[in-house]
């Protein structure tokens, strides 16, 4: 997939699903569970002890169609190890220039996380085609995501951080491509208990009340 293509197959996938596991195993099954449920955009997060692993892992036996991604990338080394570890996209949460000139090399969506309007101005300064304005849900939600839509009107917000599935249709009318959600997909029992068929359960629930099932 090309960075060009992203925006679009992220408003398809209209969900993506943050997962931070206790380990790499864990990740490989609770990923595939949430795919089983319908899942078809993932972010694996560098919180994850063996991430690596599990992205090589996942690159390997995630059904066709499902995107993954990985997320909490810190730095351009983490980025490097990740993209040569099968992910399809980065996503750091601040803007970092170096990550940024990776992505672009490599063919890479990297979508760096952005809150205030200085940020945002600077972010598209620097060539991000897509934003994570984060955290979402705690900022202003979906009034301030209108407000930011009002000085940028053709920004392309991945919008994360707090949000319930019920939310995120208005999130989409608001104008974000798509929305990050974690606890909801992956209840963190679920993954204590490694209920694998819990978080099918709950990814499924998930979609359908966010209108991305």
């Amino acid at each position: 997939m090309s960075a060009q293509d992203f925006p679009r197959v992220l408003a398809q996938a209209r969900v993506v699903g943050v997962l931070r596991a206790p380990a790499a195993s864990d990740a490989v099954e609770a990923a595939q569970a949430a795919a089983r449920g319908g899942l078809r955009a993932l972010e694996l997060t560098f919180t994850t002890p063996g991430v690596l692993e599990a992205l090589r892992r996942l690159h390997e036996q995630l059904p066709k169609g499902v995107l993954l991604g990985v997320g909490t990338v810190m730095n351009a080394q983490q980025g490097s190890a990740a993209l040569e570890a099968g992910a399809q996209f980065l996503v750091s949460p601040h803007l970092d220039e170096a990550l940024l000139e990776l992505g672009r090399e490599a063919g890479v969506p990297y979508v760096p996380g952005v809150l205030t309007p200085t940020e945002i101005a600077q972010a598209r300064r620097l060539g991000a085609e897509v934003i994570k304005v984060f955290p979402a849900g705690s900022s202003g939600g979906v009034r301030y995501l209108k407000d930011l839509l009002g000085p940028f009107p053709d920004l392309q917000i991945l919008a994360t951080g707090g949000i319930k599935p019920s939310e995120v249709l208005a999130y989409r009318q608001a104008g974000a491509l798509a929305v990050g959600l974690g606890s909801n997909l992956f209840p963190q029992a679920a993954l204590e208990s490694k209920d694998w068929a819990a978080i099918e359960a709950a990814t499924r629930q998930a979609l359908e009340k966010a209108g991305a099932a």
